[in-house]
């Protein structure tokens, strides 16, 4: 008498990539990148002490600046008055961080969906969001033109000031393009995910 083998069942083809292969990571890199528009992309600083800053969705909104009260060289408080002209001044909107945060926000709602094309879609807005945000950079370092203290000063003076005047971005706003692009590279890997057999 033959002893009973088990049945053979048909081979698979089981190689997913884990994790990374689901829509959680890439659902995380939009939220990340959505909600660090809520802290501050943008600050003008002079000699390395900010003066105002404006967060992401404020630039997107065209909300005012708001002004720091920081330390002079001195250690005693700046007095107010001396970022008011940033503080009164209300920006148009913005429409490359318009974009980057709707774009952002498109792709959060694709990335949730079991779908491969949603899932493919979701990779080209992680892309152009974090193309978006570049292009804010650029734009908002050609709209923004800083006065040369010296031009300001009295013709009479010999003093020359030692001022930079100049705006600078936040490791919020960096932080926010990588983790546009990282969603963009999950989305990809979901996308390029081998299906069971």
């Amino acid at each position: 008498m033959e002893a009973e083998q088990p049945p053979i069942s048909p081979p698979t083809t089981t190689s997913s990539k884990g994790i990374f292969g689901t829509k959680i990571p890439a659902t995380t890199a939009f939220a990340i990148g959505i909600l660090l528009f809520l802290l501050p992309f943008a600050e003008v600083k002079c000699n390395d002490t900010t003066l105002a800053r404006n967060t992401g969705l404020g630039i997107a909104t065209g909300s005012k600046w708001k002004e720091v009260i920081g330390n002079n060289m001195f250690g005693t408080a700046a007095p107010r008055e001396s970022t008011a002209n940033y503080n009164t001044k209300k920006t148009d909107p913005n429409i490359y961080a318009i974009v980057a945060l709707a774009l952002g926000v498109i792709g959060f709602a694709l990335a949730l969906a079991n779908s491969r094309v949603a899932s493919t879609i979701s990779l080209i807005t992680g892309v152009l969001s974090a193309a978006s945000l570049i292009g804010l950079l650029f734009d908002l370092k050609n709209k923004v033109k800083m006065p040369d203290m010296n031009a300001l000063r009295n013709p009479e003076s010999t003093t020359d000031f030692n001022t930079n005047l100049s705006l600078d971005f936040t490791p919020a706003f960096y932080i926010a393009i990588i983790a546009f692009l990282s969603a963009a590279v999950f989305s990809w890997m979901r996308v390029n995910k081998p299906t069971t057999t």
